[in-house]
Parts: structure tokens; sequence; C-alpha cells
């Protein structure tokens, strides 16, 4: 699987009133989700950056493609123009979005090219347009059932949006042949969330949440932590 810290070097994304950087947090958090997955036998574990760069939005579908990609998870943490708004949320593609925040959230990340001064066209499938709507309908099956997955997962350990699955026309989900998800974690412009976003524990949390959610969609068993703890051990939820 491929984990995408979203945005990087020259694009900052979202960013808290303390300075907290979209960027810096994705990356992070990826890195955490992807040292829960090193024990999980059988399953293998990319970023599409490792560091501070920048890629294109078609480059990061092309680098999971390279990777042999069979689920990929973009990482990303929101900003919402009223700073009540918070919790974590999954989208999945669709033409049409869920709701009008999807679809200006969608709009904003698909936007995010334009800080390097060339929006790339969207990328080109190299097999008929008829053999990809097929595989793209079998990869929005498997991607609606991850993210429910996550949902679910997610909702043990973490504070979840009021709306936690949405959709939208999202162009770094837009991959014909793995299933796609956005995470966002959260929004930096909730001040409850900027806080926790932070915090080590607050992490940890999630990322054994993404990272059990990512065993199930692949029958796995649970990274070695998680199964030998409780589910009664989790942390709570945060209020």
């Amino acid at each position: 699987m491929v984990l995408d810290p979203g945005h990087g070097g020259i694009d900052p994304g979202a960013s808290s009133g303390d300075g907290t950087l979209e960027k810096d947090l994705a990356l992070a958090f990826a890195k955490r989700v992807a040292a829960e997955l090193e024990g999980v036998p059988g399953l293998a574990v990319r970023l599409t950056r490792t560091d501070d760069s920048f890629l294109s939005l078609n480059r990061r579908i092309r680098v999971a493609r390279a990777y042999g990609a069979d689920l990929f998870v973009s990482i990303h943490a929101d900003a919402a123009p009223q700073n009540f708004v918070h919790g974590a949320s999954v989208y999945t593609l669709s033409e049409r979005p869920s709701d009008a925040e999807a679809a200006a959230l969608a709009a904003r990340e698909n936007l995010s090219d334009a800080v390097s001064g060339v929006i790339e066209p969207e990328v080109k499938e190299d097999v008929s347009d008829i053999l990809a709507d097929l595989m793209r309908r079998e990869t929005k099956t498997f991607s609606h059932a991850f993210a429910d997955t996550m949902v679910s997962n997610l909702g043990e350990a973490v504070r979840m949006n009021s709306n936690p699955h949405r959709f939208a026309r999202f162009r770094v989900l837009m991959a014909h042949d793995f299933p796609s998800v956005l995470l966002e974690l959260g929004y930096l412009t909730n001040n409850e969330d900027s806080q926790t976003l932070t915090d080590p524990l607050w992490q940890e949390r999630a990322a054994q949440a993404v990272s059990r959610a990512v065993a199930r969609f692949f029958d796995l068993p649970p990274p070695p932590e998680l199964a030998a703890r409780p589910a009664a051990n989790a942390a709570a939820p945060t209020q």
C-alpha cells in the first residue's frame, strides 16, 4: 500500500494559528502509520514523499502506481471558515460531491499544483475508456468499503466530524486501478483540533486506528502492538 502525505515543499497546505503547517503534520503522521504497519506480515508500505518536497497531484498517482499500490491513502489536515468545525473525516471519489463543504475542499486540493506555476492535465489512462470505467467501478466499491472501515476504527480512537464519510471529485483519488481515500485528520482552524493534532499521544492513537483499518482491509492480523492490547485499553475518544 502507499501513504501519500499531502502538500509539501513550496505548498504548505493549511496552517493553524500557532504556525503548524499541514504539510509537516501529514508527513509526520504518514511516517507514524508506516511504522505501525511494519510488523504486519505480507504488507509492504511506501510513501509518495519522505521529506519536505513538492509533488504534483498526477505525480502522486504515478508514484503510487510505480510502487504497485493496492491501496492509496492521501493524508491531510483541513481548514474551514468557521472555527467550530472539527473532527476527522474520510473522503472518497465521486463526480457529485456529498455536500458543499466537500466540494469546496476538493476544489482547494485540486488547485494544489498552482503553487508550482503549472497545473498538469488530468491523468490520461493507458487503457481503453471502457476498461478504465469498469476498473474504476470496482476500485470505487473497495474505496468505499475501506473508508467505512477507516471511519469505524478512527471513531473508536479520536474525535470525528459529524459527517465523517464524504465524497467529491479529488484529482489525487482518480486512479482507476487501485482503491483510494483521502483522510483529513482534523481542522487546523479549530483550536482544539490544532492542539490535539500535534499531540504525540493523539497521533499514536490515530495512527494505530488507521493501521488497524488497513490490516482489516487486507484481512491481515493487526500490528503486533495492537494485537497485544485488549480493545478496552485503547485511549478514549477526545471529547
